[in-house]
C-alpha cells in the first residue's frame, strides 16, 4: 500500500531505525481476513522470515499465556 520511502519516512517519525534494523511488511492481497472463507494464525502455526547471507527468524503462534 506504502512505497518503502514511505514507510521509513513514517516510521522515523516516531522510532529511531539504526543500521541494520528489519521493516516486516506483508501484501494487503495476502491477507487472512479478505480470503474465502477468511484464515488466521492459529496456535502451532510457525511463520519465517529469511534475509540472504543473514539467516532465517523462526516464530511459532502460541496461546495467551504462553512463555
Amino acid at each position: 500500500m506504502f512505497p518503502p520511502t514511505e514507510l521509513v519516512s513514517r516510521l522515523s517519525q516516531t522510532l529511531t531505525l539504526d543500521p541494520g534494523d528489519v521493516i516486516s511488511t506483508g501484501t494487503t492481497a495476502g491477507i487472512g481476513a479478505k480470503q474465502t472463507p477468511p484464515v488466521f494464525l492459529q496456535p502451532g502455526d510457525r511463520m519465517e522470515i529469511e534475509v540472504e547471507s543473514v539467516g532465517i527468524l523462526r516464530n511459532s503462534v502460541g496461546t495467551r499465556g504462553d512463555a
